[in-house]
């Protein structure tokens, strides 16, 4: 499992991608050369002021190759000195498509090429980037390394209940709340979840509809995810959760705190019981706009996840 905000000892944090893709069943990845540094390594570059670490990851991949991807399983952190700061580097995995060009954006790459894993492995200048390349490799050869990722969120920070004397479906967003939903919605893209689910009460409209009418993705609102209906009926929403295993789309679901239990009870029965037992397991679950990126083997239906992530859109 990984976290979306490593450790504060880190003086500089930065993300990237191990872009991979199989020819004539044989993986490969994409490496490149800066010629500033004279070094082979993956794309990568440093975290921008009020950016995630997946949203750092999916535009430094397009700034220095000019690939459009979609995340994929976390691979590993690299982490080294850079003169005296301690510098960690995320990394994610990113399918290709055979066939699609990669071209640069700037003149910060002057090389860019595919090749075997086991000659990346020889090419790359830092060797503290071989522990992100191990694990594609080891992904890979599990048959779990092309991945979907079906996505739980639960709602941005709503107006206090004390405070709000109308009915409860119609709770609006706090303003954190909206400044989370915006985050949400940049957030979501590095994903690009395809369908959207979520409970028709206001706050979790207001945290994925933005996402879903930026990206023209239909939104499918289902009264079993809110908190009313789940108290009374809550095998009905551990009936919604469980259809987003049944497609091998993308997916986010959006819900409340009280049903996050069942939601995440059913996520769990889909999961190795090792990793399952990593899930959050205490009252609040999810903080207001966290989410749970579960990664799924795709064309796999009854395969058993192959990791997670928390992620939050920001701290505030």
């Amino acid at each position: 499992m990984a976290k979306n905000s490593p450790p504060g000892k880190y003086d500089i944090l930065a993300a990237g991608c191990l872009c991979w893709r199989v020819v004539d069943d044989e993986l490969q990845v994409l490496v490149i050369h800066r010629p500033r540094y004279d070094d082979w390594s993956w794309p990568k570059g440093k975290q921008d002021d009020g950016e995630t670490l997946p949203e750092t990851a999916v535009r430094e991949l397009h700034e220095e190759t000019g690939l459009r991807i979609c995340l994929g399983v976390h691979l590993a952190d690299s982490v080294y000195k850079v003169r005296r700061n301690l510098k960690l580097v995320r990394y994610w995995a990113a399918e290709v498509a055979p066939g699609v060009k990669a071209a640069p954006e700037d003149d910060e790459v002057d090389r860019m090429e595919w090749v075997t894993a086991q000659r990346a492995r020889k090419w790359l200048t830092n060797k503290d980037d071989v522990a992100p390349l191990d694990e594609l490799v080891r992904l890979h050869s599990s048959g779990s390394l092309a991945t979907r990722p079906v996505i739980v969120i639960r709602h941005a920070k709503a107006k206090p209940r004390s405070s709000w004397q109308r009915a409860e479906g119609d709770r609006p967003l706090a303003a954190t709340g909206k400044r989370q939903a915006l985050a949400v919605t940049r957030l979501l893209a590095s994903w690009q979840p395809q369908r959207v689910v979520t409970s028709p009460w206001l706050r979790c409209m207001s945290t994925v509809v933005p996402y879903a009418k930026k990206h023209g993705v239909k939104v499918k609102e289902r009264a079993q995810l809110t908190e009313a209906t789940h108290k009374r009926h809550p095998k009905r929403a551990a009936m919604v959760t469980e259809q987003l295993f049944e497609t091998d789309r993308p997916v986010v679901l959006c819900t409340h705190r009280p049903v996050l239990p069942t939601v995440l009870r059913v996520l769990g029965r889909h999961m190795p019981p090792a990793l399952a037992e990593q899930l959050p397991d205490a009252d609040p679950y999810l903080s207001p706009g966290q989410m749970i990126v579960l990664h799924m083997p795709r064309g796999a239906q009854r395969s058993p996840a192959v990791a997670f992530e928390v992620i939050s859109p920001f701290d505030d």
